[in-house]
């Protein structure tokens, strides 16, 4: 009988997520997007994530410290555009888990989580 020894795969931990308003060319690589991340953010923190979005906002990419090197992936829609803030809102914004997920799918993301919440009456 052969066993076969089984582990959940490992998961890039992130415990921060930062969206930039000001828009980034896609054409970015993972130096250039980390510069850019030092730009906006002062450093590229460990377990955190930064998102940046084209002009047009219907390309998206994400760089990730993972504590040891660095993640960059890329998002394209086909049909619509990220609901993206724009730079009134300040250079950078935090989002939770559940935005980045309506973010991810092109929902208005603003209106999920915590950014939800009902304060006046």
């Amino acid at each position: 009988m052969l066993r076969v020894l089984t582990r959940p795969a490992a998961m890039i931990r992130i415990d921060t997520i930062w969206l930039a308003t000001e828009p980034m060319d896609m054409r970015a690589g993972t130096e250039t997007a980390l510069a850019r991340v030092v730009a906006v953010f002062g450093a590229a923190k460990p377990h955190c994530a930064y998102l940046f979005a084209n002009r047009r906002a219907n390309r998206m990419k994400v760089l990730v410290h993972d504590g040891v090197g660095i993640w960059l992936a890329a998002r394209r829609l086909n049909q619509g555009r990220f609901v993206w803030p724009g730079v009134r809102h300040g250079s950078e914004v935090e989002l939770d888990a559940e935005q980045l997920q309506a973010l991810v799918l092109g929902l208005p993301w603003q209106r999920v989580g915590s950014g939800g919440a009902i304060t006046v009456l």
